[in-house]
């Protein structure tokens, strides 16, 4: 699982493309500014950083240099038409840009080519005898690829994106909707639950894999 690290001081922004990120199978840490954002360098490791170029506290381009002293690609995020902010970027070593407001399907393909580029392509994630490859949208269970709706395969890639901690019905609740945009309620939660471990577990009856931890929620080990 790739590892993405979202530099960006717009709260909306952060929340929303943070969670998509995520449900493209993303592993995403962020930083709301220039301080922090190198505070989680030199915490750990990312595969790529995608970086607003205007920050409330510095700009992107110290981040930039820090981060291509460790060699990690980035990718900026720009404001329309601000042409000098492109070329400095691009200057300073940055892999390529995208402006403001963009398509999140275009974004996820230049992420994509970027982390090939570096050999970060992490597009496979096994879990007990679960394979998911996340470029293709595919999951196979001991080798053989079985179907999962869109739903049930966002829900797996949430809980993919969050092993060891316990997921609340509230958290998976804001974590998935419908293709109509409607939130999902507490039932049908339920029953997309219900499926997904009929599909993934050995034994849906005792599931070894989305386990309930009673009156908290779920946790994939």
């Amino acid at each position: 699982m790739s590892s993405i690290l979202l530099v960006e001081d717009d709260e909306s922004i952060i929340k929303s493309l943070g969670e998509y990120l995520s449900d493209e199978g993303f592993a995403v840490d962020t930083a709301n500014g220039q301080k922090a954002a190198q505070e989680k360098l030199d915490e750990k490791a990312y595969d790529l950083l995608l970086v607003d170029i205007s920050l409330a506290d510095g700009n992107g381009f110290a981040v930039c240099l820090a981060a291509k002293e460790k060699n990690y690609p980035v990718i900026f995020l720009t404001a329309s038409g601000d042409e000098y902010s492109v070329v400095a970027g691009l200057d300073m070593g940055a892999d390529d840009y995208i402006s403001k407001p963009f398509r999140p399907r275009e974004l996820i393909s230049r992420i994509k080519n970027v982390l090939r580029r570096y050999g970060n392509i992490g597009s496979v994630i096994s879990l007990s005898d679960i394979c998911v490859n996340t470029d293709k949208g595919t999951v196979a269970r001991n080798g053989e690829e079985i179907f999962l709706s869109a739903l049930e395969y966002r829900l797996l890639l949430v809980f993919l994106n969050n092993r060891g901690i316990v997921l609340s019905r509230s958290r998976l609740l804001e974590e998935i909707w419908d293709m109509a945009g409607d939130f999902v309620n507490d039932n049908t939660l339920t029953v997309y639950i219900k499926r997904l471990r009929d599909k993934i577990e050995e034994n849906p009856q005792e599931p070894k894999i989305i386990k309930t931890v009673r009156g908290l929620g779920y946790i994939v080990d």
